[in-house]
């Protein structure tokens, strides 16, 4: 009785396991499929020019590694001999030190996104930065003069554009929060 009961866990376990893979691969093909999408408001901009910086492919290749790891667990559950189980063992370790350290590398992102997306902003042309002017309620990336702001209804004058503040705080708090979010679940995803 007590074997099946360590049985079905190990078989949830690997569930849950195997689970992780799908949901990071799941992740990544709509997100590598949908950031090239036009955007149609600030927000869906910044969003799309951050999963840009995202490690995708190697999402893609830790899922792999995921699923690999899980067909080899398979028969380490159902044969008695213990090398396929020390195989496994190997295979999820590894896979728990990748995704550890896409983790790592998202949450280093946090660290310097107002820098980062600077260099970003000053790339993007300027309906793509009207769209986040529009919807941060900004002017400009660090004020209304550096760099210059894109005149729209909220900055419609020089002297307009000044009273306003500058999209870097706005833009680095919407960015963080989402790389936060992500982060997070894949730090979540080490502990399965």
């Amino acid at each position: 009785m007590a074997s099946n009961k360590i049985l079905l866990a190990m078989a949830g376990a690997d569930f849950l396991f195997v689970a992780t893979g799908a949901a990071q691969l799941g992740f990544a093909l709509v997100v590598r499929n949908t950031m090239g999408d036009v955007a149609t408001e600030g927000e869906q901009a910044a969003r799309n020019l951050l999963f840009q910086r995202f490690p995708l492919e190697a999402g893609i290749a830790n899922a792999i590694m995921i699923f690999v790891a899980f067909l080899v667990t398979v028969p380490g559950i159902f044969t008695p001999t213990r090398g396929w189980l020390k195989a496994s063992g190997f295979l999820v370790t590894a896979c728990a030190v990748f995704t550890m350290c896409l983790g790592v590398y998202l949450w280093v992102l946090t660290l310097r996104t107002k820098a980062d997306f600077a260099q970003i902003w000053w790339e993007q042309a300027p309906d793509i930065q009207n769209l986040m002017q529009t919807s941060f309620n900004c002017c400009g990336y660090f004020n209304s003069t550096s760099p210059a702001f894109v005149t729209n209804d909220l900055c419609t004058s020089p002297a307009a554009a000044a009273l306003q503040k500058g999209c870097a705080s706005p833009i680095t708090t919407f960015s963080n929060t989402v790389i936060d979010d992500v982060f997070t679940a894949v730090f979540g995803m080490v502990g399965m």
